[in-house]
């Protein structure tokens, strides 16, 4: 588990977190937040479980700035290896195992989002919207724009890889400590191995 992790209690309540995940410090869990083996939950995110129930399940990420809540008696759910990008809010919604939710994007109150798919970088997804398996969703309000391709499915399973090792990597080595005052001769270069973008790449002028 987590050094230095805080958690909040209300009303008797406390924040469940496994011991095989990885809560940065600067992360907020108030109340009734379960966190399952090999999550991740970036730094500055806030799962405030003081209305209804939040669960992250197996693998799931939740990164920086998130927010998650949901509405009194409703569970927000997160399935396994769901994935979180930055800044998105998740509220009082069901999103489903593998799926993937772009950066921004802010996701409401009854809606259920199909395994595998795809919510693109600052879609909303308005109240009560069901999203099936597997498709490519985009926009304010979101739609449907197509199947995910075999290589976007692969794509994603691969970099929600990389967070259940940067799990690993931080609940092996992370740790608070004061900055350099100067850039060290040879500095070491963080390694991620086996993991690309999948966007044009642009050639050097």
């Amino acid at each position: 588990m987590t050094k230095d992790l805080i958690v909040y209690s209300i009303d008797g309540v406390i924040p469940v977190v496994h011991p095989a995940a990885y809560v940065h410090p600067s992360a907020v869990l108030i109340g009734d937040v379960i966190v399952g083996s090999g999550c991740y939950v970036g730094p500055c995110a806030s799962l405030r479980g003081d209305f209804g129930r939040l669960i992250l399940k197996e693998g799931a990420n939740v990164q920086d700035s998130c927010v998650m809540h949901g509405f009194p008696n409703a569970d927000t759910v997160i399935e396994k290896n769901g994935h979180i990008g930055h800044g998105a809010i998740i509220h009082g919604c069901h999103v489903g195992e593998n799926a993937l939710i772009g950066m921004n994007a802010v996701v409401m109150d009854g809606v259920l989002i199909g395994e595998s798919t795809v919510v693109a970088a600052s879609s909303f997804i308005k109240a009560g919207t069901v999203i099936p398996a597997r498709v490519l969703v985009a926009g304010a309000p979101a739609k449907i724009l197509r199947p995910l391709r075999e290589d976007e499915l692969k794509w994603k399973i691969t970099g929600t890889k990389a967070y259940h090792d940067l799990t690993l990597r931080s609940l092996k080595s992370m740790k608070s400590t004061p900055p350099l005052a100067a850039v060290d001769p040879d500095r070491k270069r963080l390694e991620v191995k086996d993991f690309d973008v999948l966007i044009p790449k642009h050639k050097s002028s």
